[in-house]
């Protein structure tokens, strides 16, 4: 049995229809709400809540196999449970940044969870994916609104990733060998500024879509208000007030593993048009 956690978001969704169609075997979903999740037939939909580590245990009974995103919880008792649950091999999305930024707070973070589950005995396969393109999202309602775009940093292009690849890598990690005890950093084909991001999805509404770049200090005022000084901080670092060889680098990591090429930002945003209509 496979688990799949967060698996009405952006990698969780992708990876349950990718199992399914690779008919990887018995599959679970975890959700929140039942109700809510359209999961492919077939998947048997579990409720549990990150919160209450304690509501995760039917849902890891008889998995041997757990997709993990990183601080979607309380790390600690959530990698407990599927220890004393028996759980042989987890698959955990951190992030690019424990290399790149690796004095950042939310890096330190992320490497303490990568921590957690290497000295938990089970089998682990780590996931470090740069900026994703589904972060477009953040401008769907200004998009929607016909409002102007207002972005930092617009000219700082990075090697923005598909979701659905970070799914596809997952997926061959849970079902094939020779990916256990491994941490494979994850990115894009291409790096791409914010401004072409915006080009993109203009062009694939077929109409233009105001854009203009503001200071940081600007930015940082915005972003605070929901994020928090630091994180606001942190952010803007990597999406272009502190970027370095190793964030700008372009990898093939994905399509070496999955044997695809890597996905666009174009294919997402044709994908996610409707977000933005």
């Amino acid at each position: 049995m496979i688990l799949v956690t967060g698996a009405t978001g952006n990698i969780g969704s992708a990876l349950l229809r990718e199992l399914q169609a690779f008919g990887a075997g018995p599959l679970r979903g975890l959700t929140r709400d039942i109700a809510r999740a359209a999961f492919p037939e077939g998947v048997e939909a579990v409720a549990g809540d990150f919160a209450r580590t304690a509501s995760l245990k039917p849902a890891l009974e008889d998995v041997r196999s757990l997709f993990l995103v990183s601080r979607m919880g309380p790390d600690a008792e959530i990698i407990e449970a599927a220890r004393q649950a028996d759980v042989e091999h987890v698959v955990l999305v951190s992030s690019i940044t424990v290399q790149t930024h690796p004095h950042l707070g939310p890096a330190g973070e992320n490497l303490a969870v990568e921590q957690l589950l290497k000295d938990s005995g089970m089998a682990w396969t780590i996931l470090r994916p740069t900026q994703f393109a589904s972060n477009a999202l953040w401008w769907a309602g200004t998009i929607r609104e016909r409002e102007t775009v207002r972005v930092p940093y617009a000219n700082i292009g990075l090697p923005t990733i598909h979701p659905a690849d970070i799914a596809s890598v997952a997926r061959v990690a849970l079902t094939e060998s020779g990916h256990q005890q491994q941490t494979y950093a994850l990115t894009g084909p291409e790096r791409i500024t914010a401004r072409q991001q915006v080009r993109t999805i203009a062009a694939v509404l077929g109409r233009e879509v105001p854009f203009a770049e503001i200071s940081r200090q600007e930015a940082h005022r915005q972003m605070a208000v929901f994020l928090g000084d630091e994180a606001a901080d942190a952010v803007l670092d990597v999406t272009g007030g502190d970027v370095n060889d190793e964030l700008l680098t372009v990898r093939d990591t994905a399509s070496q593993i999955t044997g695809a090429p890597a996905r666009t930002f174009q294919q997402w945003a044709s994908e996610n048009a409707a977000a933005f209509r």
